[in-house]
C-alpha cells in the first residue's frame, strides 16, 4: 500500500470518533448497504463519511488497509469495526452503543 494512502487513513479513522468509508455521502448514499450503516450510525454521534467513489485510489486503499473486500466500511474510535452485516448484529445486541461510548461489549 502506498504509504502516504495509508497515513491518510491512520489520520482520518484516528481524528473521528465513527468513521463510514461508503458509496456516496452522508446527504445522498448511493448504495443501500451504506444508507443502512449510515441510519445505524447516526444515533451515536457525528458520523465522518468518506466517498469512496470519488476517488478509485482510496476505493481500492481502503479494502487493502483493512483487508476486507466490501464497501462500506465502519471504523468506531480509530478501531475497524467490519461491514453493514456486523454493524447490524453489533446494533441489534446493543454492543454498538458500547462500542462508540468507549465501552468493552458485554
Amino acid at each position: 500500500m502506498n504509504p502516504d494512502l495509508k497515513a491518510r487513513f491512520d489520520s482520518i479513522t484516528q481524528s473521528h470518533p465513527i468513521v463510514l468509508f461508503m458509496k456516496g455521502n452522508a446527504l445522498f448514499p448511493q448504495c443501500g448497504f451504506s444508507a443502512r450503516a449510515l441510519q445505524l450510525l447516526q444515533p451515536h454521534g457525528e458520523v465522518f463519511t468518506v466517498d469512496v467513489l470519488a476517488d478509485p485510489e482510496v476505493r481500492q486503499g481502503i479494502k487493502d488497509y483493512t483487508n476486507w473486500p466490501t464497501i462500506p466500511q465502519i471504523f468506531i474510535k480509530g478501531q475497524f469495526v467490519g461491514g453493514v452485516d456486523i454493524l447490524t448484529g453489533l446494533a441489534e445486541s446493543g454492543e454498538l452503543a458500547d462500542l462508540v461510548a468507549g465501552k468493552s461489549p458485554a
